[in-house]
């Protein structure tokens, strides 16, 4: 099929068959049009461009057709959670669902195509985050500003935007706040769609339970081992603070241990929705002063029916603030001779400028998810889960980084510590 897609008249009848809903009982094919789909006539088609994981096809320069070449005998989150909130939830913030093709096979669906609208876009969240740090490094020097004189709060203390202090709206400028407000509300949003149905009991929030507790700290110990296995392989691969770090690590592997088997359900009051499971800035597309939250495939590591349990709203939350986490430090490194700083002073830039991030981020997602009942949890709750899950977030990084590029390991080892504290 993946094949077929280099000829035109296959595109074009891909397209027909979702434009009139067919279904193949020869070939067990099941197409189906969505409600946002009103186009009848096909015009153009073309690829979108080199992915890993999936093949796209852009029609009528109007819908994306994806194509998934890791196929499950179960149906795709991504097409799910697409469909849910386009059809039930009217969510306005994602690529509406226009169409879909399964394959209907008597031990379960096999989601093979998901369309969707084409978005207007200026690129992804992460080259918008990138351009926007290295402004806010480089008014470092333009400004003459002195890191140690910069006033710093402490990691998820809540912060409106009138109460940031002015040397910091100074440094980092106002603008990017009210971006990231603007990004919080959007993801606050998100969840409320997502935890917002009462019907469909693939997405009615529901409680922590033993059963949910067993399933997480089986994971994070099996995910945390494996990593200690990668450190120890890898060591002689690191140099300067990435090996610091490292040992620091190695040395405080029975506290971060502790804290992933210190989950205690029964102190949980916050109730556990769908989520987008692969939270990060590459994942959101900047529209003007807006954002599309899209790919809702889930974390590729994890097996298909994982990606479907349900999980505390605040695993997205923290996917992103690691996301901020990279692409802060990722801005220092890739422009190690642009600052005329030293390592150190950078770093400690770096763990201001996210703290604030952080700070405002939150104050704006904490308020619009509970005025939209989503029921994610007092604060000493939602400061819990958000350490809890940041830590398992750069331990799943860490093995990433030190098998492709051990240099970037100082980023996720860097947040283990400060979050941890050691």
């Amino acid at each position: 099929m993946v094949d077929a897609l280099h000829q035109e008249d296959f595109r074009k009848l891909l397209f027909d068959n979702i434009v009139q809903s067919k279904n193949n009982p020869e070939l067990k094919l099941v197409f189906h049009k969505g409600t946002k789909f009103e186009d009848k006539e096909y015009k153009t088609s073309k690829f979108m461009g080199v992915e890993q994981s999936n093949t796209s096809i852009i029609y009528n320069d109007s819908f994306v057709l994806k194509i998934f070449r890791r196929i499950y005998v179960s149906t795709n989150p991504d097409y799910e959670i697409s469909r849910f909130l386009t059809e039930r939830m009217n969510f306005k913030s994602s690529p509406a669902y226009t169409g879909s093709i399964n394959l209907a096979l008597p031990e379960g669906n096999i989601t093979l195509g998901l369309m969707q609208e084409l978005v207007p876009n200026q690129g992804d969240a992460w080259q918008f985050m990138l351009e926007e740090i290295d402004g806010v490094f480089s008014n470092l020097k333009t400004k003459k500003i002195k890191i140690d004189k910069l006033p710093d709060i402490p990691l998820f203390k809540r912060v409106k935007i009138n109460e940031i202090p002015p040397e910091i709206i100074d440094w980092v400028g106002l603008s990017l706040f009210l971006r990231l407000q603007t990004l919080a509300k959007r993801t606050a949003e998100m969840h409320i769609a997502l935890g917002g149905d009462i019907h469909d009991t693939a997405f009615t929030p529901t409680t922590y339970n033993g059963d949910y507790t067993v399933w997480l700290k089986n994971r994070m110990l099996y995910q945390f081992q494996n990593r200690l296995n990668i450190i120890e392989n890898s060591l002689h691969k690191l140099d300067g603070l990435a090996l610091e770090l490292a040992h620091q690590f190695m040395e405080n592997k029975k506290m971060v241990r502790k804290h992933f088997v210190d989950f205690d359900w029964t102190k949980m009051k916050s109730e556990r929705i769908r989520i987008h499971g692969d939270y990060h800035l590459g994942q959101i597309l900047v529209n003007g002063d807006d954002f599309y939250l899209l790919d809702f495939e889930g974390e590729p590591e994890s097996t298909i029916r994982d990606r479907k349990v349900k999980q505390p709203p605040l695993k997205d939350v923290a996917g992103l603030f690691r996301s901020f986490h990279y692409a802060i430090y990722a801005t220092i490194f890739n422009n190690k001779d642009k600052y005329p700083y030293d390592q150190e002073h950078l770093f400690k830039a770096a763990e201001i400028l996210f703290n604030y991030f952080v700070g405002a981020f939150l104050e704006t997602y904490v308020e619009k998810a509970q005025s939209g009942n989503l029921n994610i949890g007092y604060n000493h709750e939602i400061d819990f889960l958000l350490k809890y899950c940041l830590i398992e977030k750069a331990v799943y990084e860490l093995g990433y980084e030190l098998n492709s590029r051990p240099r970037w390991a100082v980023i996720p080892l860097r947040g283990i510590q400060s979050i941890m504290g050691y």
